[in-house]
């Protein structure tokens, strides 16, 4: 692969503040980099500076190959789309939000309505394109923005924490989406996130940013595997559990944590483990319910606590779990503290750490 975009030493201040200090990255052609970091560590600043949104303080920036320069910013601009964490969506329908860009482009009104019709089938949002698209749900909200973006077609997408605060079901239609994207044209994809998981599964590589510094890059598997001192100084886990893992007839594991309490992962892993079930992947409902998930707990509700849209519950099954959930769910449940509750989850939400 070649590289589209080259940072050599580049340096971003906002008066006093160093947001982006001496970073080195190449970004490959046809790639999903993520880069991962905690908040205020720079991600926002390096993606602005590669959409050609803002000028970087010092160092040399380069774009398939050349050297750009202040007068670049509109060529740039016109090659690469990026999707910021808050929408700003147009007071309109969701088809006039898309057709926006292409009309100044000058596309013609059918090749629109094709490009448009294609655009809100890649976000799993086909016929909703004369739906006002500010009284949709903040996740179809961001599909809508996402759409918008893939409907220009450009080199290069840009993508500033694109799941942050959203319901697991519009998370795994944009990270589809984007997976979709990338494969199938070939877009080159950057995106940060504080969700390394999320990163390790959509990414081929990753950049840890930390304080403003580019401190590694390497495959997802390589930072991983090797436990990075790095990864580890700001991923911050909830549901880590310890235990003695056995490998099943079914190609699975069980690992065993304590009280009896058995978890099972979709890999045959035998010995110690350690396990990862992120908040987003747990089902609540207040009846057993059958499904393929092969996880299932009866629990009671221990502690709630709110998150704008979102509500964070913890739940105790043996062990204390984090579950979150919207608001709207939560309302619709009658949930309480001292409220059994039934926790589900698949084998593959299971991640070894």
């Amino acid at each position: 692969m070649s590289c589209l975009i080259e940072l050599e030493d580049v340096t971003k201040r906002y008066g006093k503040i160093v947001a982006l200090n001496n970073a080195r990255l190449k970004v490959m052609r046809g790639e999903i980099l993520t880069i991962v970091g905690p908040s205020g560590s720079g991600k926002t600043t390096l993606l602005r500076i590669m959409a050609g949104i803002d000028r970087p303080t010092s160092g040399e920036f380069y774009f398939g190959g050349v050297k750009v320069d202040g007068g670049d910013m509109n060529e740039i601009r016109s090659r690469s789309t990026m999707v910021f964490q808050r929408t700003a969506l147009f007071n309109t329908t969701v088809y006039k939000n898309l057709a926006y860009g292409l009309k100044l482009r000058g596309y013609p009104k059918n090749d629109i309505k094709e490009k448009v019709i294609e655009a809100l089938r890649l976000v799993r949002l086909e016929s909703y394109e004369n739906r006002p698209a500010k009284r949709l749900s903040g996740g179809e909200q961001q599909r809508v923005s996402l759409a918008r973006a893939l409907i220009l077609e450009t080199e290069l997408l840009l993508l500033d924490e694109p799941t942050a605060n959203l319901d697991p079901k519009n998370v795994s239609i944009i990270e589809e989406s984007i997976s979709r994207v990338n494969k199938e044209r070939h877009t080159t994809i950057v995106m940060a996130t504080h969700n390394i998981f999320q990163a390790e599964t959509l990414a081929n590589r990753l950049a840890i940013l930390l304080e403003g510094n580019i401190a590694e890059v390497g495959s997802a598997k390589e930072l991983f595997n090797v436990q990075s001192k790095y990864l580890a100084s700001f991923a911050r886990l909830e549901n880590v559990f310890s235990g003695t893992s056995r490998i099943t007839k079914d190609g699975t594991s069980l690992v065993e944590i304590e009280n009896g309490l058995q978890i099972e992962v979709a890999v045959e892993k035998a010995g110690k483990a350690t396990i990862h079930i992120r908040p987003e992947d747990i089902t609540l409902s207040k009846i057993h319910m059958v499904s393929s998930a092969r996880n299932t707990f009866k629990g009671k509700v221990v502690g709630i606590s709110g998150l704008g849209s979102l509500v964070r519950l913890r739940v105790d099954i043996g062990k204390e779990v984090i579950v979150q959930i919207t608001k709207k769910s939560f309302i619709e449940m009658q949930v309480n503290i001292d409220s059994e509750i039934f926790l589900t989850f698949k084998a593959s939400s299971v991640h070894l750490v």
